[in-house]
């Protein structure tokens, strides 16, 4: 028999609202699990998706965006998705590649990981919207906020990076033995 590792885990997707969490999830799965829209506030509740590679299994949870609740709903949602990364082995902080600086909903989410010291990946979504020396930029300006575990530009749209992005979770999950 042969010892083979293994690594699985839970990732949290955290972001403000349309910064395409959902749409990074519905493209790494290969298929639509999580609600798409133009309007705000789709993702109501923490949603569960799986993907399987060939050495590990990587369970992702959608989370609601976080906005600035105006009802109990709004609160729920927020509150749903902090919760949601309490008990993750990852955190994607997902930001869109067309903001200038660290925004309050940001700042918020960033204050949340640093209160968590869990391992983070910074995913800059919408790249092709922008030039690259403007990521450059807001890779400089998050990362003298925090350690991040690293930092990985996307575009769903041009299906970029997203195969970087799989490899880089699956290279900071924890590995499990099994036996074959």
């Amino acid at each position: 028999m042969e010892e083979k590792v293994f690594k699985s885990g839970f990732v949290a997707m955290l972001g403000r609202t349309n910064v395409g969490k959902s749409s990074i999830i519905n493209k790494l799965v290969g298929e639509k699990v999580s609600a798409v829209a133009n309007k705000v506030q789709t993702t109501r509740t923490a949603i569960r998706a799986i993907v399987n590679r060939e050495n590990s299994q990587i369970i992702f949870v959608d989370t609601p965006g976080i906005h600035k609740p105006k009802n109990k709903l709004g609160s729920t949602m927020v509150e749903t998705a902090f919760d949601s990364s309490l008990d993750v082995d990852i955190i994607l902080f997902v930001i869109d590649a067309q903001s200038t600086d660290i925004g309050r909903g940001d700042r918020l989410i960033l204050d949340k990981i640093i209160e968590s010291n869990k391992k983070c990946i910074l995913v800059i979504n919408k790249v092709d919207l922008t030039t690259k020396e403007h990521v450059a930029e807001l890779i400089k300006i998050y990362s003298k906020e925090y350690n991040f575990t690293s930092v990985v530009p996307v575009s769903v749209i041009k299906n970029k990076n997203l195969d970087v992005l799989l490899d880089e979770i699956e290279s900071h999950l924890n590995a499990r033995s099994c036996i074959l």
